[in-house]
């Protein structure tokens, strides 16, 4: 088959996704569910893409970060104090859509693995850049200290899932519980700052519809057309929040250099 060795495709792994698909034609001819293999639904191969859908969803979403940190890096001085904590967000976020789209090109035990750190590396940053700045500005040895038991905490999450046990129940859980903190956290300091800063809308619009977005994966349905599952759905829609949220960024960091250089005046 015309499958490019580059992408890891062996003989046995053809061989494998042939007998998938011989399975699933014989529970559907005999009026059967959709069946699982190995907890993932089957996906119409195109060329070496082994969930095109989702590759190509994920390759949007690190297009978009990339474009959208070289709009925040042009239109935002490095004085801004914002501005290094917005642009290592931006690379642990291109970081993680590449991995994403290595995954979902071609599955595998270290590339499964690779994309799920890198997702909870991206949550935990996201929970960072919110400490920093609904706090971290302020109190420096806070943030260093906050900084510190983050990393420890990712540290501890990698270990366990790597030398322990592969757990998809606690990696989801341990996900879910940290989104919920960074969605109470953004919201708590949209609302309060609202008043004084209308680009706040665009910050509570993104972590909303994340969540809402996120519930897709409750849905868990067979591919339409063999491709688009919940989970490419998922990778689809946020791309255009990836936009939004960067925008939020460039605005809140031009107010945060304005207030700066007003109270240097000032003073």
């Amino acid at each position: 088959p015309l499958v490019s060795p580059a992408a890891g495709w062996t003989c046995r792994d053809d061989c494998k996704y042939e007998c998938m698909w011989l399975t699933v034609r014989l529970y559907v001819q005999g009026g059967h569910r959709v069946p699982q293999f190995h907890g993932k639904w089957p996906f119409s191969r195109f060329l070496f893409f082994q969930e095109p859908a989702s590759a190509f969803a994920s390759f949007l979403n690190g297009l978009a970060s990339f474009v959208m940190l070289l709009r925040y890096k042009a239109a935002v001085p490095p004085a801004s104090p914002m501005y290094p904590t917005c642009v290592a967000f931006a690379w642990v976020s291109l970081n993680a859509w590449f991995w994403s789209t290595v995954f979902h090109t071609r599955d595998t035990a270290v590339t499964e693995k690779l994309d799920y750190f890198c997702a909870s590396a991206v949550i935990l940053h996201s929970v960072y850049l919110c400490c920093v700045r609904t706090m971290g500005l302020q109190r420096p040895a806070l943030i260093s200290i906050f900084r510190a038991f983050l990393l420890l905490f990712l540290a501890c999450h990698i270990s366990y899932l790597t030398l322990v046990r592969f757990d998809y129940g606690y990696n989801m859980a341990a996900n879910a519980a940290i989104g919920l903190l960074n969605l109470a956290w953004w919201l708590r300091w949209c609302l309060r700052n609202r008043p004084r800063l209308p680009h706040v809308w665009k910050c509570a619009a993104v972590v909303l519809l994340l969540q809402a977005l996120a519930l897709l994966e409750l849905l868990d349905f067979p591919p339409l057309f063999w491709v688009l599952d919940a989970h490419a759905l998922w990778h689809i829609g946020t791309i255009p929040l990836n936009v939004l949220f960067y925008s939020f960024l460039v605005d809140d960091s031009l107010y945060l250099l304005k207030a700066n250089s007003d109270l240097f005046k000032a003073d």
